[in-house]
């Protein structure tokens, strides 16, 4: 038994998967239509947020954009392996990942997740998604800048997710380096080239072993571990 396959979080995830799937059908058609390859339209994304971030952030104020049910199982066994009791998480959304984190922290014995979302109405549904899979007390949702709300988040860290604004990842890892116990786990949910944290934590002397997650290759899902 545990608490992310069973009720009231298992029941609660099916719900949400399946309103994610219908709000967000027509999002990459709608947000890249006339685009003709996938790397013209990351390359349009990561312009858009390098000019602004929080308008972007705002035109998808109406989406999951969630995880995958297989992404989100990955990241309950990433929080169970490394017995994980403080997770932080970059891009809160609807609550869909904090859901799998926060019972990972259950299972683990306790602790926290502290998630950071930039569009108050987001973190207002994930917290009533975080309570109806009785997970909200183990769940601190911080609404703002990221850069701003995670400037304190205690210590050690043992998870970071970063599925916030792709240009952010690594200026939010430079935030909360110094927190990483050696052996954190770091993931990055559509982390692409271009934006500097891919060749960071591919370099080892930067204190991480890091590669391609072999799902969801097309998206840019790379983990990473702290070595130091």
């Amino acid at each position: 038994m545990n608490s992310l396959t069973t009720d009231p979080a298992d029941t609660t995830l099916r719900r949400l998967f399946t309103e994610a799937q219908a709000a967000d059908a027509t999002l990459a058609e709608d947000m890249f239509e006339g685009i003709e390859s996938q790397e013209a339209a990351i390359s349009r994304m990561l312009e858009a947020e390098t000019q602004d971030y929080r308008a972007v952030a705002h035109r998808v104020a109406g989406n999951f954009l969630a995880v995958s049910p297989e992404f989100g199982r990955f990241l309950y066994m990433c929080a169970r392996g490394c017995q994980a009791r403080t997770v932080v998480e970059f891009g809160t959304s609807f609550g869909i990942s904090t859901i799998h984190l926060a019972a990972a922290v259950r299972d683990n014995g306790g602790g926290q997740v502290i998630g950071t979302e930039l569009e108050p109405s987001k973190a207002e549904r994930a917290r009533a998604h975080l309570t109806e899979a009785d997970l909200a007390d183990l769940v601190d949702i911080r609404v703002g800048d990221a850069l701003e709300t995670l400037r304190e988040v205690g210590g050690p860290v043992d998870l970071v997710l970063l599925d916030g604004s792709f240009t952010l990842y690594r200026p939010v890892l430079d935030l909360l380096e110094p927190h990483l116990r050696p052996g954190a786990f770091v993931i990055g949910e559509n982390a692409f080239e271009g934006t500097g944290y891919l060749e960071y934590v591919r370099d080892p002397s930067n204190g991480y072993l890091s590669l391609v997650l072999p799902f969801g290759v097309e998206r840019g899902n790379e983990l990473s571990i702290r070595t130091r």
